[in-house]
């Protein structure tokens, strides 16, 4: 597992909107772009050489499936986590702060302090 590439997947698809929305529409595909076309660029070798900079088979499924709850566990900073999935997901919501009402119920069996999230 990479923190660092769970983390940079999370940055690169918050910073652009065409991303974001790949993202909300068809998750496993632009993780696969994403996998296939930015983590060579990242790691200056081409995704077929090495297992070491690909993301993991849970990695894969969590992000296809936007699951932040697990995505989060895995390492994921946790700001990172959270401005990402309310892009996709707050316009979804009719009450002010919805969705993150919703993420604070899921993760609520966290304590403090949390997981170490270094990279």
């Amino acid at each position: 597992m990479s923190k660092y590439l769970l983390n940079k997947f999370l940055y690169d698809v918050d910073r652009d909107p065409d991303l974001t929305e790949a993202y909300r529409t068809d998750p496993r595909a632009l993780v696969e772009r994403w996998e296939r076309e930015r983590m060579p660029v990242l790691t200056h070798v081409a995704a077929d050489n090495t297992t070491w900079t690909r993301l993991t088979d849970d990695e894969r499924e969590a992000l296809g499936t936007h699951d932040y709850v697990r995505i989060q566990e895995m390492g994921a900073h946790p700001f990172l986590t959270l401005t990402l999935f309310i892009g996709l997901f707050e316009r979804d919501y009719d009450e002010p702060l919805g969705f993150q009402h919703e993420y604070a119920a899921k993760l609520a069996h966290w304590t403090l302090p949390y997981p170490d999230i270094a990279t």
